[in-house]
């Protein structure tokens, strides 16, 4: 018998998106409300209510709601909102982040997928901290750049309008500047830090797709760790993932000598090289004498960092092929 899902807020972004992952699979049946009852708080506590599992893809205090609105014990929810991603009974959904997660994950009625920049970020730095190659008092810095689909509808159509004032010219847009942007709290605790990283995310003129670099000064760090112990390390951690991969020691070696005019710009670091999958790749790039390396993360914003991790976790937490849909 085909597992029920109901998609709470299936007209946003990342809803849309999984619904399109899930539509079609045999293994399913999607549930949705009737336009008409879409504001009867009646009509979504029965779904909440009747499915197997929900997914939440609401604002944080909706998401909440919602939540509150389950009362049988048997509904499993994935919630890919903030809400409760540090939340107390709630399991990270990043399913390569240990091992035993994916155990974790498959045990778990309450899920919390994980922010897109955290995604990068923690798949980045968490395994070096559990190799004791950089240490939890470390003060990273993260540096990403997301497409513009990530900061929701608003977002979307100013950057998707014709002109200003309805739309905007902005080939690039920094934002996060009072330093408290909302994803700090996992980005610290699933990392593994005792310090929030310096946080400087950006958008740029493209829908989707990511970049996260995280610079690190390895000559301030206590044992010396070179960029190829820092590889090695990310190596070891996702051996056997599929989902998660860690480009070869040649091929970033290769990255850094690749030249495009004077500039010396490396093209192949492109943020939407990922896009319509549920893939992260990893890079490590450095410089061993000066003591300094480079790890990037290129993802999807809407895949590995929304809608695909939220339909990895789904399958996990229903007991089918991990892998299914993605």
């Amino acid at each position: 018998m085909a597992h029920t899902v109901f998609i709470d807020g299936e007209a946003g972004t990342t809803g849309l998106q999984i619904r399109q992952r899930l539509e079609g699979r045999r293994d399913l049946t999607l549930l949705s409300i009737d336009p008409a009852r879409r504001k009867d708080p009646a009509a979504r506590a029965e779904l909440l209510n009747a499915a197997d599992a929900v997914v939440l893809c609401l604002p944080d205090d909706a998401a909440k709601e919602a939540v509150a609105m389950i009362t049988s014990d048997k509904v499993r929810v994935v919630d890919a909102s903030t809400a409760h991603r540090v939340a107390p009974g709630w399991t990270y959904g990043f399913p390569e982040l240990a091992p035993g997660h994916r155990e974790a994950i498959r045990a778990s009625k309450r899920v919390a997928n994980p922010g897109c920049y955290p995604t990068g970020f923690i798949g980045l730095v968490r395994p070096l901290v559990e190799a004791r190659l950089v240490p939890h008092d470390f003060p990273f810095t993260v540096n990403a750049i997301s497409g513009y689909s990530g900061g929701g509808k608003g977002l979307i159509e100013e950057f998707e309008g014709q002109a200003p004032p309805e739309g905007t010219n902005d080939a690039f847009r920094a934002y996060g500047l009072p330093l408290a942007h909302k994803h700090l709290p996992e980005m610290q605790a699933y990392a593994g830090l005792y310090h929030a990283p310096l946080f400087a995310p950006s958008v740029g003129r493209y829908a989707q797709g990511m970049l996260v670099e995280v610079p690190l000064q390895l000559w301030a760090v206590a044992g010396k760790p070179t960029p190829r112990d820092l590889h090695d390390a990310l190596v070891r951690a996702y051996a056997g993932e599929a989902f998660v991969e860690v480009a070869d020691w040649d091929e970033c070696l290769a990255l850094q000598k690749e030249r495009a005019g004077a500039a010396g710009y490396v093209r192949a670091l492109d943020p939407e090289a990922l896009n319509g999958t549920n893939r992260m790749r990893l890079f490590v790039f450095g410089q061993a004498v000066r003591g300094q390396a480079r790890l990037v993360a290129i993802l999807d914003n809407l895949g590995k960092g929304a809608s695909g991790a939220a339909v990895q976790n789904l399958n996990l937490m229903l007991g089918l092929d991990e892998g299914a849909g993605l």
